[in-house]
């Protein structure tokens, strides 16, 4: 396992993270007991960063890795949930709505709680550029100051709304997180365009979500897949057979040594702007392929042709 630099944190986190949504179980099917399995396989796999958030399992997920860091010297990253629970952020809500300065520093007094130790990384759980400046950027900053003075968490950074990195280029530019979570993978490029520019300038950290576009990426979807969770919304109607019929075009890209799965992860890793990418894991299975995704690398001329594969789309929206 490999590591890199979480922004100006001082963190080393390893590039394959380890995402804690399924865990929790409140929109995925999982087994505590496997969940616990592959945690720990996980850190024998070198992998020291897992990223979870109050609204996974409200507060389930925190608590098994909690468990985790009890016997592990690891890095937590969670998130605060929006007030009005609503995902993404309309662009035009107030901060007083979403994200109150009490809201936040009860939830993350909860959060610590649930985890039993201090707070590596504190994040919004979504975002609007609305309130980078002005008394609405005060509101969140006082949160985040006071909850750093009372020993809750170390670094602060934001979730950016699903598909829409533009919604966070202010926020990059102020210099006022430590970090940005974001949607990058083969079929969403857009961080590219502008937001890991500014990072990079910024040095700010990136945590690369979604690597898989919820299973579409990993190949082993078909035609005839039955899903017994929250993607039967997400894959609705012709959306699973043009998903299948693209990741089909990307079969070149596996190998004697390489699984699809693999070389997802390694497109996000391709890119120096991204500091881990946090594929999630529910079995020891998943664990054990992904965390070897750090061992290799994609070729220049892989990544130029998977320019091609670049698909605007937003399947979170209902049908």
């Amino acid at each position: 396992m490999k590591y890199r630099a979480l922004g100006k944190t001082g963190l080393k986190v390893s590039e394959v993270g380890f995402g804690c949504w399924g865990i929790g179980k409140a929109m995925w099917k999982a087994d505590d007991e496997e969940s616990r399995k592959a945690l720990r396989k996980a850190v024998e796999l070198g992998i020291n960063f897992f990223d979870t958030a109050w609204v996974y399992g409200d507060g389930h997920s925190e608590k098994l890795v909690g468990e985790l860091a009890k016997k592990s010297d690891i890095i937590i990253a969670t998130k605060i949930p929006p007030k009005n629970r609503q995902w993404p952020a309309a662009l035009d809500a107030d901060i007083e709505d979403l994200f109150p300065k009490e809201h936040i520093i009860r939830f993350a007094r909860e959060s610590r709680k649930n985890l039993g130790r201090k707070i590596d990384l504190l994040q919004l759980h979504v975002w609007t550029d609305k309130w980078a400046e002005g008394s609405e950027s005060k509101a969140w900053q006082d949160a985040f100051q006071q909850l750093k003075q009372e020993g809750v968490a170390e670094f602060f950074g934001v979730s950016v709304n699903d598909h829409a990195p533009e919604t966070a280029l202010k926020l990059a530019e102020s210099g006022k997180v430590d970090s940005l979570q974001v949607i990058y993978n083969i079929f969403d490029q857009s961080p590219e365009d502008e937001l890991f520019k500014i990072a990079a300038r910024k040095k700010l950290g990136i945590i690369a979500r979604v690597p898989f576009d919820e299973g579409a990426l990993t190949g082993k979807l078909a035609y005839e897949t039955k899903f017994d969770d929250w993607r039967k919304h997400y894959f609705g109607g012709e959306r699973l057979k043009e998903a299948v019929d693209r990741a089909g075009k990307l079969r070149w890209l596996e190998n004697g040594s390489r699984t699809l799965p693999q070389a997802a992860l390694q497109f996000c890793l391709a890119n120096d702007a991204v500091s881990t990418v946090i594929p999630g894991m529910t079995k020891v299975r998943h664990v054990v392929d992904n965390a070897a995704a750090s061992d290799g690398r994609l070729k220049a001329g892989e990544l130029k042709r998977l320019r091609s594969h670049r698909w605007q789309k937003n399947f979170y929206d209902t049908l």
